[in-house]
C-alpha cells in the first residue's frame, strides 16, 4: 500500500505497532488503502536501464552548461548559430586560454562534453538489444505510431507505467501521470489550475517531450511512415486522428492567447488518452 495515500488523523502522534496495525485492518476493511503496483523484476531492469539513459542525458547537459559558463566567464564568446555541433567543436579546438591553470580546467569541461555522449550511445545500443527479448515489445510498438513517440519515449512510457490493465480508463492514466488540471472548487466558484504533476515523473516528462510534435502541421514523416508499417492499420487510424485533432488544439489554443507550455501540457493529456486506446484497440496489451 502506499503511505502516503493511508488516511491520517490531524494531530495523531500515537504510533506503537498494535494500534497502527488495527488502524491499517480497519482501513483495509473499507477499503480507503490504496495499492502500490510491483513490477517484475525484468521490468524492473528495464525500467533501471531507461533512467540510466535519463541520468546520461541530464550529465551531458550538465557538463554542457558548465562549458559554456566557464568561457562566458572568460569572455569568450562563439560566432557560430548552432552549439555542440562539429563546427562549435572545431572552434573550441582553437579555443586559447593564457593564465596557466585555465587550460588545464578548460580540457576538463570539454573532454567531459565529449565522453559523456559516449556513454549515453552505449545506454541506447544497450536499450534496443534488451528491449527486442521484453514482453511488452507489441506495447512499445503500437504506441509508436503516435507522432513524438518514438523508441525511447515509448519504451520510457511502458516501462514507468507497466501493466497497462490497471488503468480502467485514460482519466486514471492521465491521473496517474500527473497531467490532470489541479481545481478548487468552492459554492459557484470553480477554479482550474497548473496540472498536478504527481505520479510517475519520468513518464510525464517523456510524453511532454513527445507532445512538442504536434506544435507543426499534421504530416506522415518517412520515420513515422516506417513505424507504421508493421502495424495495423486500426492503430494507424488512431494515429492519424490524434495527428489532425492535437495539431489543431495547438494552433486554436495558441491564437487564444494561451502559453505554450499548458497548451503542450494539455496535448500530453491528450496524448495519454490516445496510446490507451492504440494499446487497446489493437490488442497488444
Amino acid at each position: 500500500m502506499a503511505p502516503s495515500q493511508s488516511p491520517k488523523q490531524a494531530g495523531d502522534r500515537v504510533k506503537p505497532d498494535r494500534r497502527d496495525a488495527a488502524q491499517l485492518a480497519r482501513l483495509l476493511r473499507s477499503g480507503d488503502l490504496t495499492p502500490v503496483y510491483v513490477p517484475t523484476v525484468e521490468d524492473e531492469a528495464i525500467r533501471d536501464l531507461v533512467r540510466a539513459r535519463e541520468d546520461a542525458l541530464k550529465a551531458i547537459k550538465a557538463a554542457q552548461a558548465r562549458l559554456k559558463a566557464f568561457l562566458l566567464r572568460q569572455d569568450i564568446r562563439s560566432e557560430g548559430r548552432a552549439n555542440w555541433g562539429p563546427a562549435h567543436l572545431r572552434w573550441l579546438a582553437e579555443v586559447v586560454c593564457p593564465p596557466p591553470a585555465q587550460p588545464i580546467v578548460f580540457q576538463e569541461y570539454v573532454r567531459a562534453v565529449s565522453e559523456h555522449p559516449e556513454h549515453l550511445q552505449r545506454l541506447d545500443a544497450e536499450l534496443q538489444t534488451q528491449v527486442q527479448t521484453w514482453r511488452w515489445v507489441p506495447v512499445v510498438a503500437a504506441i509508436q505510431a503516435l507522432r513524438g513517440v518514438q523508441f525511447t519515449v515509448a519504451v520510457t512510457l511502458i516501462a514507468e507505467l507497466g501493466e497497462r490493465s490497471r488503468f480502467e480508463n485514460p482519466r486514471q492514466l492521465m491521473s496517474y501521470l500527473g497531467l490532470t488540471p489541479s481545481e478548487h472548487t468552492s459554492g459557484e466558484r470553480r477554479r482550474h489550475g497548473a496540472i498536478t504533476k504527481t505520479g510517475n515523473s519520468h513518464a510525464r516528462r517523456a510524453l511532454i517531450a513527445g507532445a512538442w510534435a504536434y506544435r507543426y502541421p499534421a504530416t506522415v514523416s518517412r520515420h513515422l511512415q516506417l513505424r507504421w508499417e508493421k502495424l495495423p492499420k486500426v492503430i494507424q487510424d488512431i494515429s492519424w486522428k490524434a495527428q489532425g485533432r492535437l495539431c489543431k488544439r495547438y494552433r486554436r489554443l495558441l491564437a487564444r492567447g494561451t502559453n505554450a507550455n499548458p497548451v503542450v501540457g494539455a496535448l500530453a493529456r491528450a496524448m495519454a488518452a490516445f496510446g490507451w486506446a492504440s494499446a487497446r484497440t489493437g490488442k497488444v496489451a
